[in-house]
């Protein structure tokens, strides 16, 4: 079964659906069942906007879900936790809400409760959704060394953090996979590639852990700018958190800050993005496209929301940020082998290198470093060879023999 979110002028509501594969007319018949609108009176559209429509004829140009009655809505989009909107004319009992009438061309009555169920309120979340992150020093020491030796931090960099959870609500990160990217001194564009995240998310299966955040930096540029983080990075940052689905998810950015004698420091700060934060990214509320003259320090809403007392379209982006304890620890893999997607290209002996340095170790004390992990696994199997080879690392157990020759075999081709 899948949930179906439905958002008219009665506020945000739910159908389920058995059957994730039905057709747009059979959405119409349930959305009458469960939400008792009838079909002649609907129109449902993908489009937020259907909701300003003023006029019969101001909704034929939201055709986008009713052109074809009989396409599968699998095939528009749309799936579980999906929104669409819904416009129809008359009055209905809202299940679980007030009864509402006509109230003459005013439209209808509303009580207190209606207009404030209606309203999007911001305000500080208080307390993050977890207790602290601990970085790993080396992990986070070889990613604050590369934006900072070689990318003098002229331009962003970004990378995908990942660890564990515990039950105290600690959040560990003991690697950071930096994905193929483009950074300039204002944006950073993620290139992913799904192939190559199915083996990271294999590996970090192995190990036992799972993506628990993002961290990027910010440039020099920046650092003359008067906010935490800039609208372009909260959204960045919101569309990342939404997708994880992780109630402990990290932002962390780095950054130079002037210390006392007038030099530069490497800073790290941490931070969760506000549940409303959140909220209002997946139902779409924030405007994406600012324009070039737009406050960095603000974010812009596409309808007001009330912030204290007043309903605004303009948020500061403090209000979404939640600051969070940052410790460090040691974790159990190094990060002496080069790291994948950045400028220079691993060299192709890198490997023999590696393992050379280290041939007095147990061979899977040799492996045991996520970077070198990634190289590897790009020749095996992602559903099993992955896990098995990157469970050995966790449990620090032997290495079968044969992943063993072949991995000194490759090293030695080189």
């Amino acid at each position: 079964m899948i949930m179906i979110r439905v958002r008219s002028r009665d506020g945000l509501e739910r159908i389920h659906i058995e059957n994730p594969h039905i057709t747009v007319s059979q959405l119409k018949s349930l959305i009458e069942s469960q939400l008792r609108v009838p079909i002649s009176q609907q129109t449902i559209s993908l489009n937020q906007n259907l909701l300003l429509a003023k006029s019969p004829q101001d909704k034929l140009q939201f055709n986008d879900l009713s052109s074809n009655p009989q396409a599968l809505i699998s095939s528009l989009g749309i799936s579980h936790g999906s929104l669409i909107y819904l416009s129809y004319e008359g009055e209905r009992s809202v299940a679980g809400g007030p009864t509402v009438n006509p109230a003459g061309s005013f439209g209808r009555k509303m009580t207190m409760d209606d207009l404030i169920a209606k309203q999007m309120r911001v305000s500080r979340q208080e307390k993050p959704n977890f207790e602290s992150v601990s970085f790993d020093r080396d992990a986070a020491n070889c990613f604050q060394h590369y934006v900072n030796e070689t990318l003098a931090f002229a331009v962003k960099r970004g990378g995908f953090m990942y660890g564990t959870v515990s039950e105290d609500g600690e959040v560990m990160v003991n690697f950071i996979y930096e994905m193929p990217q483009q950074g300039t001194e204002e944006n950073l564009v993620l290139m992913r590639d799904s192939e190559e995240e199915k083996i990271v998310e294999a590996i970090a299966l192995g190990l036992g852990m799972r993506r628990v955040g993002f961290i990027f930096t910010q440039t020099i540029g920046q650092n003359k700018e008067e906010y935490t983080m800039s609208n372009s990075e909260v959204l960045q940052a919101a569309e990342l958190h939404g997708e994880s689905g992780l109630k402990e998810w990290v932002t962390a950015l780095v950054k130079l800050e002037v210390n006392e004698e007038g030099g530069a420091d490497v800073h790290f700060e941490a931070f969760q993005l506000s549940d409303v934060c959140v909220k209002l990214f997946k139902e779409g509320w924030f405007e994406t496209d600012c324009g070039g003259d737009h406050d960095p320090k603000i974010s812009r809403m596409k309808k007001e929301v009330v912030v204290g007392v007043k309903d605004v379209k303009e948020v500061d982006n403090d209000f979404f940020l939640v600051v969070v304890k940052i410790l460090d620890h040691q974790g159990p893999l190094s990060t002496s082998f080069p790291v994948e997607n950045r400028i220079t290209s691993i060299p192709p002996r890198a490997l023999k290198t590696h393992l050379e340095k280290a041939k007095n170790l147990p061979f899977v004390k040799r492996i045991s470093d996520f970077h070198l992990l990634l190289l590897l696994c790009r020749f095996f199997d992602v559903n099993s060879d992955v896990p098995t080879l990157a469970e050995c690392v966790q449990l620090q157990s032997t290495v079968p023999e044969g992943y063993q020759l072949l991995i000194e075999s490759m090293a030695s081709a080189t």
